[in-house]
């Protein structure tokens, strides 16, 4: 057994390592990367070394809680594997920036009449005209020769007022004669009244920023490159972020993935087509068929069916585009489902990881959807363990000290965050991580199991768009699951703290105690998502530009399509809520005050002065209104993505919990 005093050491070793390494390399790179990867590898194959030959073997084979003891270590298997295939992932990166500068410098040294042709591809549903009107308008724009570029609205919704909106941009409005196969089959409708030599595919809700053409079309110089995808990025704010209260001190869900996961997945040559916000090959897409039909994700479909084909996809980590995030609890759900059941549905087709001719092993192991698989089976025995423990005594392994415990799992877990931590500086906060995947465990779990089961027995869903969340909703289900697990754990806690009722005896129990009581912190945190907040759809975008009111000067902060917040040095006394706005490059906008505020402390240091901010209203039509979609959404302001603020972030949970269960008690 280790000594107790001697516990501490490996978990000490581990941390010094990350003062004296990590911290003071470039997390970019590669180097850095896979020596710090391979030192946590090491440490959590120590680990599962000892859990299985001083934990699992040495327990008696029969009776329930040798089998509980295997099942817990058989998930924990599964879970040292996916971190595995994520230390190599995360060992390499690539910023392709000043790539895609190199390349285009020759690119578009050519003619203007040699440049290829784009077609751009907006497929639609049921979206509102204020979703599609950015989107549209914005493609509109592109920086790119007019003759070669046309823009094609492929409407399944068969819209007679979107047709005529479009013959007024100068977009192709498309129809066909069925919904058969989704947005694959509405985008392979496309392509058969298309010509163009490459394919840009924009969701109804992402507007392209204006440059995006000229710096994805250069990767295209390499005849092996089928599709180049870029990071989504968003103007509003994700439930997650919402309900949380984390608005301005959180990034969104999917800034990890985007900013952090992909560009390692590039430069291994396992990045794959996300569908919006990407380009494609024609040749490349004809050969395989056009777009794929047989999942539900037909993006990440493409990106394996081109892989069969010899082509590569390419991943650009620059800001090309931005659009609307999942703006309620149901389209959050709704987009993941679908996600995590494409990602099984690979598992049974003929072009999938498993079946797909031409993809080397490194590539099926990594197209696996390992991460569906394991993630939310491992977050609930998270759960399970410590209730069984209080409940019946299940030991979750053959123990054999704490000493022995502290010296092997607590260095594997130290390792794991210190190396997320570093990888992801901005975009981790364990505890806040660990709350937002067990929130979606309850919903994603029937659904990881039913997509086992029946891969496709359930069709394409799209995601609400443009319904925004103007009243309190509350998901009920997911919070019913979650108390249920805070009240068995609490009562498991207060059941064994008296000794005539404990259940439980022995060294674990002390460890047994505080996983219960950091599960309960993580459920709680979890709970709050449930609470989802009235929110607007569309946000205003923060400035600082010069702005005149009925002849007072002023400086306009913040700006929408529909307001404006300007503010003037001093308080000024309009005759009339009617007034005249301008601003650089727009005629005269005819504007209605409605509010005049101060910020608190708002003061300026030469003296006394204050600023005060008018808020004006106005309603845009034609080409007002196009131009300002153009002027916010085509790149030139964008909604910045916080980096987190771990001390902002616990106080505002401790204070939305605190309020939070204030009012549920009453």
């Amino acid at each position: 057994m280790v000594q107790p005093l001697l516990a501490l050491a490996p978990t000490l070793l581990v941390i010094a390592f990350f003062l004296l390494g990590p911290s003071n390399w470039s997390r970019h790179q590669t180097w850095a990367r896979t020596i710090t990867c391979t030192v946590v590898g090491a440490v959590a194959l120590r680990y599962m070394v000892w859990r299985l030959f001083e934990t699992v073997l040495p327990y008696p084979a029969d009776g329930a809680n040798a089998w509980w003891v295997w099942v817990v270590f058989i998930i924990e298997l599964l879970a040292f594997t996916e971190v595995v295939l994520f230390l190599i992932l995360m060992s390499r990166y690539v910023d392709r920036s000043s790539e895609a500068d190199r390349l285009g410098k020759t690119f578009f040294a050519r003619e203007q009449q040699d440049l290829p042709t784009v077609d751009v591809f907006i497929p639609t549903y049921n979206e509102p005209l204020d979703v599609l009107e950015r989107t549209i308008v914005g493609a509109l724009a592109l920086d790119y020769p007019k003759d070669k570029f046309t823009v094609y609205v492929l409407d399944d919704g068969r819209r007679d007022w979107l047709k005529t909106f479009c013959t007024e941009r100068g977009a192709v409005h498309l129809t066909r004669t069925d919904n058969a196969h989704a947005k694959a089959g509405n985008m392979n409708n496309g392509l058969r009244a298309s010509s163009g030599d490459f394919i840009a595919i924009f969701d109804a809700d992402f507007v392209p920023y204006r440059h995006f053409l000229k710096r994805t079309l250069p990767f295209f110089s390499d005849e092996q490159i089928g599709i180049v995808q870029t990071p989504q990025h968003f103007f509003n704010v994700d439930p997650v972020q919402s309900n949380l209260g984390l608005e301005n001190i959180w990034p969104d869900e999917q800034r990890l993935f985007f900013d952090e996961i992909a560009p390692s997945r590039d430069v291994w040559d396992v990045s794959f087509c996300c569908g919006s916000c990407s380009i494609a090959r024609r040749k490349a897409v004809d050969a395989i068929g056009g777009f794929p039909t047989e999942s539900i994700t037909e993006d990440l479909l493409t990106t394996l069916s081109m892989l069969n084909k010899g082509y590569k996809t390419r991943y650009l980590n620059e800001r090309l585009s931005m659009g609307l995030a999942a703006e309620n609890l149901t389209g959050y759900f709704v987009q993941r489902e679908r996600w995590c059941q494409g990602g099984i549905q690979t598992l049974y087709l003929h072009n999938g990881p498993l079946r797909g001719p031409g993809l080397s092993l490194f590539q099926r192991i990594m197209f696996l959807p390992m991460s569906w698989l394991v993630q939310y089976v491992v977050r609930l025995i998270v759960l399970l363990v410590p209730i069984a423990y209080l409940w019946f005594g299940a030991l979750p392994l053959h123990f054999t000290g704490v000493a022995d415990y502290v010296s092997n799992q607590l260095p594997v877990l130290a390792a794991y965050f210190l190396l997320m931590l570093w990888i992801t500086p901005t975009r981790y906060l364990p505890v806040v991580s660990s709350a937002v995947g067990t929130f979606a465990t309850f919903r994603m779990l029937p659904t990881v199991v039913s997509s086992l089961v029946r891969p496709f027995g359930k069709p394409f869903k799209v995601t609400p768009k443009g319904t925004g969340n103007e009243a309190n909703a509350f998901d009920a289900y997911t919070f019913s699951w979650i108390a249920g697990f805070i009240t068995a754990t609490a009562l498991g806690l207060l059941i064994n703290i008296v000794p005539e009722t404990a259940r439980v005896h022995g060294s674990f129990s002390a460890i047994g105690a505080l996983w219960s009581g950091i599960n309960i912190v993580v459920l709680v945190i979890a709970s709050l998502i449930c609470f989802e907040k009235p929110c607007r759809l569309f946000q205003a975008f923060r400035l600082d530009e010069p702005a005149n009111v009925d002849g007072t000067p002023g400086r306009v902060v913040s700006l929408s399509l529909d307001k404006a917040v300007v503010a003037v040095p001093t308080e000024v006394r309009f005759q009339s809520t009617q007034l005249t706005l301008r601003l650089d490059g727009f005629e005269p906008l005819h504007a209605d005050l409605r509010q005049v505020t101060q910020r608190r402390g708002d003061i300026s240091r030469a003296g006394d002065k204050r600023r005060f901010y008018l808020h004006l209203h106005y309603e845009l039509s034609g080409k007002e209104r196009d131009q300002m979609i153009v002027k916010l959404y085509t790149g030139r302001y964008s909604r910045d993505v916080p980096d987190i603020n771990k001390i902002a972030v616990s106080m505002n949970l401790l204070l939305r919990a605190f309020g939070r269960t204030r009012t549920v008690s009453q």
